[in-house]
Formats: structure tokens, sequence, C-alpha cells
């Protein structure tokens, strides 16, 4: 019976074998920590086999550098022992959502993520500590000698993730900043489709730094933009200097050459102002507008666009340069009446062509987004708080959900997921649920933020939010409760709810991980590999992870031989965690699954009431359902 791996993905291990499957030579042994023989890569030979001259010594190079830029990028790298806890008390809608938000340090979270969600994000937007002097940050390497004393205090999280402010006297300033935001990133862009895009909000404390980083991880040939976001309409009265309006969004792609062309719907305003006029074909194209068929200077001379028109009256309209559309093109248009003459003011007829709002098959048309958002603001989102809360001090600046579904429009398709790693307030959770509701969508989010205490002294902590997660699934509840009483009952199907789960450690005790280092004192306390407060829905869990099963897939629960039996997104996988597991019920649940093409089935290693049985669980699949694969925990 194969065993579940139970672990995140060790991506140095991985990255060896993609380098070992091109440059086999390449690959020697080295002893690890423990001092067993693992492969290792030759750096100097690989540096040879990927230049066509004799590479001798270090060579400068363009690149960032800081402190602790080593230790950033081993920390991507290095697997957890740690797992996603269901918390059913918390969520709303458990079983039927398809929403998630996670509780932990981000860093963590987007690891456990990796094997489920491995290039299945379409989009990822994250509003990061800006590094103003005043903002909390993780600090994932540290000391531990007061660990203790530091999270009685506060300043670090159950599981010693530790969060400090990094005030801006500190000599590692930047680095610090840069540490923190490394992995992440380099863990989200896994994460992302390869049409998937990022936007990242920052300001001018730290996007020069922010930029370098992530030309280094996504590529600089995968930079889309950097947008512009007039967030205040002026004030400024304690600014020293300039009156700063604005603050930044980058915007880079997975891989540029899949992203395609950006476009986004019109909105009431441009419909209204531009889209005035109407003809036959109103009902199913709506109104249209106008633009010169003739074209400008500036637009490269072709002379299959220079011709005749004829005008209605039988003239002949002669371009001054040429058109736009070719001689087929503009005849056709005519006849289907999507050419427009107008005499202007010297009697001489111009041409113009019919740009309708709607296509042949009545979708609204599209266009291109801009690079400057400077119609939505800092205090819409505050205002937002209020509405939802009834007080403006809960949360400190609060991205506006407007900006945010500016934003889906952009980097999403009404079906796919977006991720929001700095999830704060839960604004992008609460914009994907709105625009949702606006266009019928399908938009999942999944939502990661660490537990930060609020100050005992604020407005949240007296509100009884004792961490920022409080305040973040709250408001997804209060803000899903009040969009759905907006809509008609044929909404019934928008999905307001999301699962809780929180990073925790595993569910495995060590001897799960390290059965080599088990002495015989030890192994009568080991035979149940499973720590004992974890429920079956705990390992269910860490299965869907290791499986690399969607978390938000659907589960149902169901009663075979008094046995409770999970079944996932119907055929994905079955999981019975139950102990004392018989012949009886091996075979009731294998006739069970016969004619469902079940791809995986899971037991506890422990769970069978013989010794034999365990032995022959396979053989009785093999023979009723041949196509299951049989695994343990």
């Amino acid at each position: 019976m194969k065993k579940l791996d139970m672990s995140s993905i060790n991506f140095c291990d991985e990255n060896i074998q993609k380098i070992a499957d091109i440059f086999p030579n390449i690959i020697t042994e080295a002893k690890d920590e423990n001092g067993n023989t693992t492969k290792a890569i030759d750096f100097e030979l690989l540096k040879q086999e990927l230049s066509d001259v004799v590479v001798d010594g270090n060579k400068e190079r363009y690149s960032i550098n800081w402190p602790g830029k080593k230790e950033a990028i081993l920390k991507a790298n290095q697997p957890i022992n740690k797992t996603l806890r269901p918390v059913k008390e918390d969520s709303k809608n458990f079983d039927t959502t398809e929403n998630l938000y996670i509780e932990g340090d981000n860093l963590e979270a987007l690891k456990l993520l990796q094997k489920s969600y491995l290039g299945a994000i379409k989009m990822i937007y994250i509003d990061p500590p800006y590094n103003t002097g005043k903002d909390f940050i993780y600090k994932d390497n540290f000391t531990r000698d007061k660990e203790e004393e530091l999270r009685e205090s506060g300043q670090i999280d159950e599981d010693g993730g530790r969060l400090v402010t990094n005030l801006d006297s500190n000599g590692r300033y930047h680095s610090d900043w840069l540490s923190m935001m490394y992995p992440r990133l380099k863990l989200a862009r896994n994460l992302l489709k390869d049409d998937g895009v990022i936007f990242i909000s920052i300001d001018d404390n730290e996007v020069h730094n922010l930029r370098k980083i992530c030309d280094e991880i996504f590529g600089e040939d995968n930079f889309v933009d950097n947008m512009i976001w007039k967030k205040r309409y002026g004030g400024g009265a304690k600014e020293k200097y300039l009156v700063s309006l604005h603050e930044y969004m980058l915007v880079y792609a997975k891989n540029i050459e899949f992203l395609g062309e950006l476009f986004i719907p019109l909105d009431d305003e441009s419909i209204k102002r531009y889209y005035k006029l109407k003809d036959k074909n109103f009902d199913i194209r709506g109104p249209y507008r106008t633009h010169p068929l003739e074209a400008g200077k500036a637009v490269d001379e072709r002379p299959n666009l220079v011709f005749d028109i004829t005008a209605p009256d039988g003239s002949i309209i002669k371009p001054k340069r040429q058109w736009y559309w070719n001689k087929e093109r503009v005849e056709n248009a005519i006849l289907n009446g999507e050419i427009e003459f107008v005499k202007n003011k010297d009697g001489e007829w111009t041409v113009h062509s019919k740009q309708y709002l709607k296509d042949e098959n009545g979708i609204i048309r599209q266009t291109k987004a801009f690079s400057i958002v400077d119609d939505v603001y800092s205090q819409h989102g505050t205002n937002e708080t209020i509405d939802i809360f009834g007080n403006a001090k809960l949360f400190s600046y609060p991205k506006p959900t407007k900006l945010i579904k500016k934003l889906l429009h952009i980097g999403l398709s009404n079906t796919d997921i977006i991720l929001d790693f700095f999830s704060g307030s839960a604004t992008t959770a609460h914009a994907v649920m709105q625009q949702n509701a606006e266009d019928g969508g399908n938009r999942k989010f999944i939502m990661v933020q660490i537990p930060e205490p609020t100050d005992p002294k604020s407005e949240a902590n007296r509100a009884g939010y004792k961490n920022i997660c409080e305040i973040g699934k709250e408001r997804i509840r209060r803000a899903g409760d009040k969009i759905l009483s907006t809509l008609n009952s044929n909404s019934s199907t928008l999905d307001i709810g999301f699962r809780v789960l929180k990073v925790d450690s595993s569910n495995m005790k060590d001897i799960y991980y390290t059965p080599k280092e088990t002495n015989k004192e030890s192994l009568f306390d080991s035979i149940d590999n499973i720590k004992a407060d974890r429920t079956p829905l705990d390992l269910l869990f860490q299965v869907l992870l290791d499986s690399r099963v969607e978390l938000s897939d659907k589960i149902e629960t169901k009663i075979i031989k008094d046995k409770e039996v999970y079944f996932v997104d119907e055929n994905e996988l079955v999981a019975c965690f139950e102990d004392n597991l018989n012949e009886e019920f091996i075979r009731e649940l294998a006739n069970e699954l016969k004619d469902k093409d079940i791809l995986r089935v899971v037991f506890k290693d422990t769970a069978f009431d013989r010794d034999d049985l365990k032995d022959n669980v396979e053989q009785i699949f093999k023979q009723i359902c041949p196509n299951t694969e049989v695994w343990a925990i």
C-alpha cells in the first residue's frame, strides 16, 4: 500500500531533478546536516555548460543584492511539515462554498498551496506593508532565545512567526523588507497560470526595489505596466514638499507570451456619454457612435486603402490620404448600414464608420484598460467600512472594492481564482462577491492573513476583534449578506461563503517523517502515527493538500457499514479515517466505487482490524475497481 508524503514540496530537490534531466553530468553528491548522502549540483560545471567560452571565476553582472538575499531564496525552497486545519465553526457555508480564508503566516500558506494550486491561479492581488517605517513585517529568520516572552507579548504568532515594526532607523531597513517579500513572490509565481497576472500595490518607499526583485523573479520581459492610482482628491496640509496624491500597482505576467490583450467592459458613464445614436440595428447591437473613416497622417501609407467611395447623391468621395478600411470591407459595411455619410460645413461629404455598443451576438464592446486610475479614492474604502461595520476606525486605509473590481476586469475571467495573501480587511473577497453578483460570474477567492493582534487600545480591539483575521472574516460575512439581500431570488446561487483553514503543525507525529530515528523506547508510543487531537476532517484536508486536490472541492459524507466516508468532488478522491475496518467494509466500499471511476482511496495505516487485511486491501480493490489507487497515511 502506497504512503502519502504529507509534507510541502521540496523545491530544492525538484529543481535539482529538473536540471539533472537537462545536464546529467553536473550532478554530484554531498552530505546533508545529518550526514546522509544527497544529490547536489556542481555549480562550476553548470556555469560551463551554460557558456560557449571558458568560464573563469566570478564576473560582474546587473542584479539586485542585499544582506540576507541568499537566506531569502533558501527560505522559499525549504519544505515544511505543516498543514491546513479546517475550522467549520468560523466558516460560512462550509460544505458548499468554493472560497477559502487561510489564517497563518503567508509564507507557510503559500508553501502548503503549492501542490493543490500549482499553475492554477489566474490573478494575484496583494497590498503588502509599504515599509513606511511604521509597518509590521514578517521577520522570518530570528534568534529564538526569548520565544515564550515574545509570544506572550504578542510579537510572534503561535507558530513562532515574528511580526516586528520595521523602523526606518533600522540598519537593515530595506534589506529586511526585501527578505520578507522575495520568497513570498517567488512562491506566488509558481501558483500563477501561464496566462496569469499579479498586481502589487506599493508606494514610493519601495517601488524601486520591488520593481527590481519582480524583474528578477518574474523576468523583466514579463513586466506589463506600472499603474498609477490617484488615491485622493487633494489636501496635503501636512505635506512638507509636494502634495502626494498617488500610489502604484506593479503588474507582471507569469508568461507575457500567453497573456494576450487586456480588455475591460465599458463603464456606464462612457456608454451614456458616447453611445447616443440609434439605427435599424438597435435591437441587436444597441446604440452607436461614429468615427471618421479617413486615416490621419500617422498611419503608414497603403495603396489598397486609396479608392473612391460613392456618396448617397451619386457623387464621388476621394480620400485626401487614405481610408482606414479596404474597399471590400467598406462595400460590405455600406450594404449593412454600418457607414454614415455626413456633409460638413462646406457642403462636402464625409464618411464615418459606425461603432456599435454590442457585437453581432449582443455582447457589449470592451476597451483597453488605462494605466491611470483616477475615479476611485481611499475615502471610498473608508466609507465601505462605515457601511459594513458602522465604524470607520476598525481598519486603517482599506482599499476600495471599486479599485479591486477594476483589476478583476483586467486580470480575471468570470470563473477564475484570485489569490490575495496580504488579505487585511478582505477587500478583495468583498470585491469578488460584488462582481459575481453584478455579472453572474463564478469567480473564487483565496484570502491569506496572519492573525496579527489588534492594539489593545484600538477601536477594533474594544469592538471585540482581537486580531486582523477576525475583522476580515466578519467583513466577508456581513458583505455577503448585504450583497445577497439586494438581489432577487434567481441569484440564490451566488457564493457568499468561505472555508476557514488555519496553518498548523502537521497532523502526523514526527515518526511519520523520520521513521529511521525511531528507537525501541519510542516505538510503542508511535503505533498510531497521527496526533491525538486531530479529527478525520483535519486528516482529510492534509490528504487533499498532498494529493494536489483543490481545497474548495465539494465534500460529501456517506455512512457505509457504520463508518464515515468522505467523497471529494464526486470521483476525485475517497477517504475513510475510522478504526477497526474489516473485510466486509472494504468489499462494501469497493463495490460502492466500482462504477464511479474513483482515482484514489485513502485509509489510516493503522485502521484495519487484522494485519493480513492491510496486505489484502489492494488485492480486493484490484478485483472490484482496478483503476482505483489505494493509499495510506
